[in-house]
């Protein structure tokens, strides 16, 4: 059975957290509780992630707005009547256009059914999304923690909760993955809720890195 985390459970998760790992205590006490966030389970939450790979948070926003204003209603089959060059003007790369078009067409023929993901374990999830086209493991790690609201996710590909990581932890820069993997099992099965304090911690410092 997957562990979820909501809004009836998510500050005593992150208490427990706190209670286990003094320099995630320190974080809480510093800048309050995170954030939880979540997004819904859309086709536009999947383009939105997609969208956010390998670019800042600001330049994903900006695609998604100019498709949203673009299709009125960003659905795949809104996507699949666009050009390449209305794409491209939508600010989207000629790889991701790619990426978007493979997903609408497997939600349009029915080959992927979001609904039935919610009930998946987190491994099926990952093995059904990463034979997808342009969806890997850490656009899988973003959906299940923001949208099937996993608790238990350490997206080691991500820059910002690596970097977050690393200064909590005073760890070298050079600290391998195999370490930072090990650091967060003792984070089990809480993983996304610390993840969360170790975003929380990199967006509320002035000191980014």
């Amino acid at each position: 059975m997957h562990v979820t985390f909501s809004a009836d459970n998510f500050h005593n998760i992150c208490d427990e957290l706190a209670a286990r790992d003094e320099d995630l205590s320190a974080i809480i006490k510093e800048y309050k509780y995170p954030p939880m966030w979540t997004r819904p389970n859309t086709y536009v939450t999947l383009v939105h992630i997609i969208l956010e790979q390998q670019v800042s948070l600001a330049s994903a926003l900006a695609a998604l707005k100019k498709l949203q204003d673009k299709t009125t209603e960003l659905t795949p089959e809104n996507i699949l009547k666009l050009s390449d060059e209305e794409l491209k003007a939508c600010y989207v790369s000629r790889q991701k256009t790619i990426y978007l078009r493979n997903l609408a067409l497997e939600l349009v023929e029915k080959r992927l059914d979001l609904v039935v993901l919610e009930s998946m374990s987190d491994d099926e999830v990952r093995s059904k999304l990463t034979q997808l086209k342009g969806i890997g493991n850490w656009t899988t790690d973003i959906y299940l923690m923001f949208v099937l609201q996993r608790a238990d996710i350490f997206p080691i590909g991500d820059l910002a909760a690596v970097n977050a990581l690393k200064r909590a932890k005073k760890l070298d820069k050079s600290t391998s993955r195999e370490s930072l993997l090990e650091v967060a099992e003792s984070w089990k099965p809480y993983r996304t809720v610390a993840t969360m304090i170790l975003w929380h911690h990199y967006l509320s410092s002035p000191f980014r890195s």
